[in-house]
């Protein structure tokens, strides 16, 4: 295969995708990093932000969610299927191992008032703004 100029240029600025390329070339899998698994989306407006969080296979038991200020961090893990002695695996792509996402907020949260839930391998959180963080209008006074 030939590359581009570019792409050349690429690996040595960064290595990991390089690596990354050769894995999916070798097994047709890719690797997910700390930095973009589980995935998530983020929606916020004036009074919430919403976070949508793709965990299939994982216990909500094993997902631990913390607020500070307006910092979320999820963290979890899924284990592996442990084999018997006779097994080997012929193709593995599922991940398993610990995993830690940490998301800067677009302002502070009421941690107490904090909800999540899952369903069909999805944790929704959402996130209610501060009442200190809000806008407030202020009133113009005539004279």
């Amino acid at each position: 295969m030939l590359l581009s100029e570019y792409e050349r240029i690429g690996r040595f600025l960064d290595p990991w995708r390089e690596f990354e390329r050769l894995n999916r070339a070798l097994t047709g899998a890719s690797l997910p990093s700390g930095r973009d698994f589980p995935p998530i989306n983020l929606w916020t407006g004036p009074e919430s932000s919403i976070v949508t969080v793709e965990i299939p296979g994982i216990e909500p038991e094993a997902v631990d969610i913390q607020v500070v200020g307006n910092t979320l961090t999820i963290k979890g893990g899924r284990a592996a299927r442990e084999l018997k002695e006779s097994e080997a695996y012929h193709r593995r792509e599922r991940w398993a191992g610990q995993f830690v996402r940490t998301v800067q907020l677009p302002y502070d949260i009421e941690s107490e008032k904090v909800e999540a839930r899952v369903s069909k391998g999805v944790l929704t959180i959402t996130l209610p703004r501060a009442e200190a963080d809000k806008p407030k209008k202020i009133a113009i006074k005539t004279v």
